[in-house]
């Protein structure tokens, strides 16, 4: 299944995408696509529903985050051995985590905000994972049984908050509009293999990234039992899994980051697209 919100900022509603590409209106039956309907009998009741009896919803419409209630939205940094290369950092032993506060949460078509101040805004088409059952001191055997599915996200990122105005990471991360999600929610019965994906990113149209998740140093499965020794993991909770190379940072002979006025596109086979302008921000 695919699954959406749409509908105004605050306001979105559930939906489903059917197999037309036509969205359907879930409201009747689910509250919001959060919580206990992202758990696998939740998904469960959603997918033994006809789409065709659902209420077809008129477009265009403005698609939202494609999860609501979000309690935490973890990072994966360093995660493509290239990435870490043209970063300058070496090979990391273990996952690197920073956490991006859920207010940076936008739809995947908003505009994307650049800070007051900032001089170094950059790019990152990384996959997104959603958690479906509640995980604490998984492994890896069994981490793919507690995803509910896969989504799109550019981790916006402002590398001088990040890493030249001290302590961690969050900070360069967090920002208004860091955070764009979806279009739509992937169950993870449509994705056969989550380390076998294209995935792509242009700023007014030159290409700056084309990789795969084939060249993750460490895959979702490591990932998702990883981190949950470190904390549990409740449905609804995102995971940006990183970015393969060519982001602003590494650009040769000189980092090239944004400005007010561009257009960034990205996507991740089978997961859609996501397209952004970007805006000073007020």
């Amino acid at each position: 299944m695919k699954l959406l919100r749409y509908g105004a900022p605050g306001a979105e509603k559930p939906g489903l995408r059917d197999a037309d590409g036509a969205i359907r209106d879930l409201s009747a039956v689910v509250d919001d696509v959060a919580g206990r309907w992202l758990t696998p009998p939740g998904l469960a009741e959603i997918a033994a529903l006809d789409p065709g009896t659902l209420p077809l919803v008129a477009t265009p419409q403005r698609i939202g985050p494609c999860v609501g209630r979000v309690g935490k939205f973890i990072g994966v940094g360093l995660n493509y051995a290239d990435h870490a290369a043209e970063a300058g950092a070496p090979v990391p032993a273990e996952p690197i985590l920073f956490m991006k506060a859920t207010s940076a949460i936008t739809g995947p078509n908003d505009p994307l905000i650049i800070p007051r101040g900032s001089q170094k805004t950059d790019w990152e088409v990384e996959l997104g994972l959603v958690i479906g059952a509640e995980a604490r001191y998984v492994s890896e055997a069994a981490a793919l049984d507690h995803v509910a599915g896969y989504c799109l996200i550019n981790d916006v990122s402002e590398r001088e908050f990040q890493i030249e105005r001290g302590g961690q990471w969050a900070k360069g991360k967090s920002a208004d509009s860091f955070g764009p999600i979806g279009p739509w929610l992937v169950t993870r019965d449509e994705v056969a293999d989550p380390q076998n994906l294209a995935m792509w990113l242009t700023v007014d149209g030159v290409t700056r990234q084309n990789g795969s998740t084939r060249t993750m140093i460490f895959p979702v499965r490591t990932l998702v039992s990883y981190i949950s020794q470190f904390m549990s993991l409740q449905p609804g909770d995102i995971i940006a899994t990183g970015t393969p190379p060519g982001v602003g940072l590494g650009m040769k002979p000189h980092p090239v980051y944004l400005k007010p006025g561009q257009v960034v596109r990205l996507g991740i086979e089978g997961l859609g697209e996501q397209e952004q302008t970007t805006v000073a921000a007020a």
